[in-house]
């Protein structure tokens, strides 16, 4: 029984991405390059789906170590020659930040910087630590300082406490000792460095370009420099770029690789080349697969764009009906100028999208999209297809429903204000307002990826925000009020 609105009072309510999972962070590190910073910028600028709040580059000129970090797109922050002339040197780590635990501030902003014992050091950090508060407050009990709120100040601090005596011995000490998902960068006298989680749960990819080699988290930031795809970082693994080359260690017991499979669904870019796989191919795949699951009986296949298109192309070649692109996109909208009134907030939606009435007008259309998180956005493009003038609208969703937050790097809403969380398929039509609803299965995404299905036992891909299935432990969750009070003081002193 429908009791409460879950339309009402969205977090974001002026943020037409508002309603999508956010995506996590982007990193990028090069040594052995005259140009370090000015590629490393271009490769933020190929991964800024990966996080829109923040950036910031950190170099090594062989003396010092110069660092430019801005709230902010890149391409605000990283085009002017002054800035760039600041970022000498032949070695760079740079991050894109979207704020996924710490607030939206300029300390929080990464790559962070500490001068150790054997020099300086920055680190840039995409993921999620799992035990970043409890391993905060025994570092504070030692005596530490923390200048921020982000879990990857938890990472120097356990360098900094380390008995190790190399930046590799202290860095394999301090990641030993936590929880959680992560692709790392670093940056020290000598050395670029990159590593990998145990699980393998978010992406990083090995590049070169000459002589200079670097990682990154996905192929699209080697494209953009022109480099050279060389492999994946394996889970678990340090990669270590210095005047010798690449050094590659495993200093970490050996896991079941679990991979984030929402990379595939929407996080990653549709050019990226993830794991060894296409992911475009992969979202046509998702698609394909979701028809034969679903069928609906229309007269055409319609993307939410961007990220519904791949996968609503897949749809409409397995069902053999027409795709068109039926709602437009404006590409050039942020956050809305104008005051939040009621009318606004209702109209945010077609600050972004709008229907294309020719193609839809009294036709039965099939709505293809990522996900639904809180349904907001999904209710309102629904309301704009029907006042086109479509006789019939049925939604296919290219990922099972997302019943379950995320602890590993990406931005979820609390669990009861997911729809999926609260609702069943047939409520959940009934309150977004279409005629029919269906999800792709989880055996039907794992199909799709290659996979016979999903193994209860041994699966081949973290997917616990669709299962609940976290494949690591989580000592932080029940620690929400410690959180709360982080991110109050964090506000207060910005």
């Amino acid at each position: 029984m429908l009791t409460t609105n879950p339309f009402e009072a969205p977090d974001s309510p002026f943020d037409p991405d508002g309603d999508k999972l956010r995506e996590e962070c982007g990193v990028f590190g090069i040594f052995g390059h005259g140009e370090a910073a000015a590629l490393t910028a271009l490769g933020l600028h190929a991964l800024q789906h990966r996080g829109q709040e923040a950036c910031g580059i950190v170099s090594y000129d062989g003396e010092h170590f110069n660092a430019h970090r801005a709230l902010g797109q890149v391409g605000d922050n990283f085009s002017s020659e002054a800035v760039m002339a600041q970022l000498g040197g032949h070695a760079a780590i740079g991050h894109n930040r979207y704020a996924t635990t710490g607030a939206t501030l300029l300390r929080n902003v990464q790559p962070l910087f500490a001068d150790f014992e054997f020099g300086g050091f920055a680190i840039g950090h995409n993921g999620n630590l799992t035990n970043a508060y409890q391993l905060r407050r025994q570092l504070v009990r030692r005596g530490c300082l923390f200048q921020s709120t982000t879990d990857t100040e938890v990472i120097v601090h356990l360098m900094a406490t380390s008995r190790g005596g190399s930046v590799i011995d202290r860095m394999v000490e301090a990641l030993r000792q936590i929880e959680g998902a992560y692709s790392v960068v670093a940056l020290a006298k000598g050395c670029v460095i990159g590593i990998r989680d145990p699980l393998g749960v978010r992406p990083l990819v090995l590049g070169r370009l000459g002589d200079a080699h670097m990682v990154a988290s996905e192929t699209c930031a080697l494209d953009i420099v022109g480099a050279e795809f060389v492999r994946d970082v394996k889970p678990g693994e340090m990669i270590i770029i210095d005047e010798n080359g690449v050094t590659s260690m495993m200093p970490f017991q050996p896991h079941k690789k679990r991979f984030c499979v929402f990379e595939y669904v929407y996080f990653a870019r549709p050019d990226s080349m993830v794991e060894g796989a296409s992911v475009y191919e992969a979202r046509k795949r998702i698609g394909a697969e979701l028809a034969r699951e679903a069928p609906a009986d229309a007269d055409v296949v319609i993307p939410v764009p961007d990220s519904g298109v791949p996968s609503a192309i897949g749809f409409a070649a397995e069902s053999g009906m027409p795709f068109e692109l039926g709602i437009i996109r404006n590409h050039y909208v942020g956050r809305t100028f104008i005051e939040p009134t009621d009318q606004i907030r209702h109209l945010g939606v077609k600050l972004k999208h709008n229907a294309n009435r020719a193609l839809i007008d009294g036709k039965k259309v099939v709505l293809v999209d990522d996900s639904i998180v809180r349904g907001t956005t999904s209710q309102k493009i629904v309301q704009m297809v029907r006042q086109a003038g479509a006789r019939e609208v049925h939604m296919r969703i290219s990922s099972p429903p997302t019943a379950h937050p995320c602890f590993y790097g990406i931005d979820t809403p609390a669990q009861e204000k997911l729809l999926a969380h609260n609702y069943s398929v047939e409520e959940m039509a009934k309150l977004i307002g279409v005629d029919s609803l269906a999800f792709i299965t989880i055996d039907g995404l794992y199909r799709a990826m290659g996979e016979t299905g999903r193994d209860g036992m041994q699966p081949q891909y973290c997917d616990a925000c669709f299962t609940g299935d976290y494949p690591t432990a989580l000592p932080d969750r029940g620690d929400a009020s410690r959180k709360a009070e982080l991110t109050f003081l964090a506000e207060r002193r910005g």
